[in-house]
């Protein structure tokens, strides 16, 4: 592994020259790749790490929206807006940004090259099905934060021209989505040479990228379950007949490094050196000791030394000391609230993109509500004993916990087959995985969030149902934007974005 990462970076030259050079943001008519042809196996391990993020997205998107809307963490300085339900452009366009200037045109590229490939005979199955499912993770991301978005169109600048691409409609790129996924697990061929070792994720085992493909589909097809009931069990049982993650190695993850600094440290792990004012929220910390949770110790740490006590959300350094009971003069001993504990933040640590856990609280609800034969009971409990133990397994040896405390738990806890307990153990599962925990969220209504109602807040005292659109697309694809927010019925003010739910957010 730390081979191909010292060879991976001797590809970073070309690859920054390409990203530099095309993207749907700028001029999108020069070749990227006249000078240089780039290694598939590289290309997709570059892809990998880009995909997983750095500093900047993560911090912005990940971090200060994601994590504080959902209550996870909380924050008091205003920056981080996500805790207020503030408007900030920057923050808010970031993996928009980022997404469709770096990732998307080195997904598309990947994509084009490896079919011409196959056209012309070479034995490139496997390579190009692992693109097209980790296409799909990739913008499953972006249209579950923006909604419509540049689909079918993105990345294309040189490859046809394409310079102003059209947004698709969600519901478009859903079912091309699960398409794309029906297509990519049937196209493994066990004969056929994969990546090996330039995978990060998998190391080439086409089985493992089967079950994740499924798994995948598992996810988009639940997602559906407002919008389209009928699709929605369709694609389930399709995922499931398939076969998803069995166990806690199938798990989706990008490993990192300590260095050098750039794509191959984990970006949330660089937040980490650079902010240190998150702490873990008081709805998560209050839910987990409601319920004896074993993670509570795992995931926090005290500074001074004393009980865990989450931060609540939506206050700042003036207003946290009425919360106390304090003077204004008084100080904040802001030891007193849990920080997330480091050995889970580290530059070196996973990206996460699925856990096991997740695919049994899916199984679990498929079950409750009928489109699967398998006993709820037993999903719902293999996936919160996947989900106590996962962290140990992936971060630190030092965050295990013992199977004698996850049969406690689960004793003390006995699932009563309902879809709040689920959608409340995927919520808490996904913590650091905060795409998936906000959009899960959003679909399920679990867990039963209390919003804050900050002065100045652009949602008038709800959570966001999205983010707001990265504001250069205002001037560089003005009329394909506007068609867009029509169609979805959105203001053109960007403030007021946040408030309108996307398509599957059916209210």
């Amino acid at each position: 592994m730390k081979n191909i990462f010292r060879k991976l970076i001797l590809s970073v030259v070309v690859l920054a020259f390409a990203l530099q050079s095309c993207s749907d943001f700028g001029d999108t008519n020069i070749d990227p790749l006249a000078a240089n042809e780039i290694n598939p196996d590289f290309q997709f391990s570059f892809l990998q790490l880009r995909v997983s993020g750095e500093r900047y997205e993560n911090w912005r998107t990940v971090l200060i929206y994601s994590s504080t809307m959902i209550q996870h963490l909380a924050a008091l300085p205003e920056y981080w807006s996500g805790d207020k339900y503030l408007y900030n452009a920057q923050y808010s366009g970031a993996l928009m940004e980022r997404c469709y200037q770096q990732q998307v045109l080195q997904s598309v590229d990947l994509i084009n090259t490896l079919e011409k490939k196959q056209a012309a005979g070479e034995a490139v199955a496997n390579k190009l099905a692992a693109a097209r499912i980790w296409n799909v993770a990739l913008f499953h991301r972006i249209t579950d934060l923006y909604g419509d978005v540049p689909y079918s169109e993105a990345g294309k600048g040189f490859l046809e021209g394409i310079d102003e691409p059209k947004y698709d409609p969600q519901s478009e790129i859903y079912f091309d989505m699960l398409k794309e996924l029906e297509e990519a697990c049937a196209q493994f061929d066990a004969g056929q040479p994969t990546y090996g070792s330039a995978d990060f994720i998998y190391g080439g085992d086409v089985d493992q990228w089967k079950r994740y493909g499924y798994s995948l589909m598992l996810r988009l097809g639940m997602r559906l379950t407002k919008v389209d009931a009928t699709a929605a069990e369709a694609w389930v049982k399709k995922a499931i007949a398939g076969g998803v993650m069995t166990n806690q190695d199938d798990s989706a993850k990008v490993p990192h490094t300590d260095g050098p600094e750039g794509i191959n440290r984990n970006g949330i792990g660089e937040v980490w050196l650079a902010d240190n004012n998150q702490h873990l929220s008081a709805t998560f910390v209050n839910w987990m000791q409601s319920h004896g949770d074993p993670r509570l110790d795992v995931l926090g740490v005290v500074p001074n030394g004393t009980e865990q006590k989450g931060l609540p959300n939506g206050y700042n350094a003036t207003t946290i000391k009425d919360y106390l009971g304090l003077n204004p003069t008084d100080d904040v001993d802001m030891g007193q609230f849990s920080d997330v504990n480091p050995v889970l933040v580290r530059t070196n640590s996973p990206m996460i993109f699925m856990y096991y856990s997740e695919v049994e609280f899916l199984l679990a609800e498929a079950a409750v509500r009928g489109w699967h034969t398998g006993d709820a009971e037993a999903h719902y409990n293999a996936g919160v004993r996947a989900a106590i133990k996962q962290y140990g397994d992936f971060f630190d040896a030092s965050a295990s916990v013992s199977d004698a405390d996850v049969d406690a738990y689960l004793a003390a806890n006995p699932f009563d087959g309902s879809l709040r307990m689920i959608g409340e153990q995927h919520w808490a599962a996904n913590f650091m995985n905060e795409y998936e925990a906000y959009a899960n969220w959003r679909r399920t209504g679990y867990p039963e969030l209390a919003p804050v109602n900050y002065p100045g807040n652009v949602t008038n005292g709800q959570i966001p149902r999205r983010l707001a659109y990265f504001e250069g697309e205002a001037a560089s694809n003005p009329e394909k934007l506007n068609e867009a927010l029509q169609r979805q019925g959105m203001p053109t003010d960007f403030t007021q974005m946040l408030k309108v739910p996307m398509w599957w957010d059916k209210q």
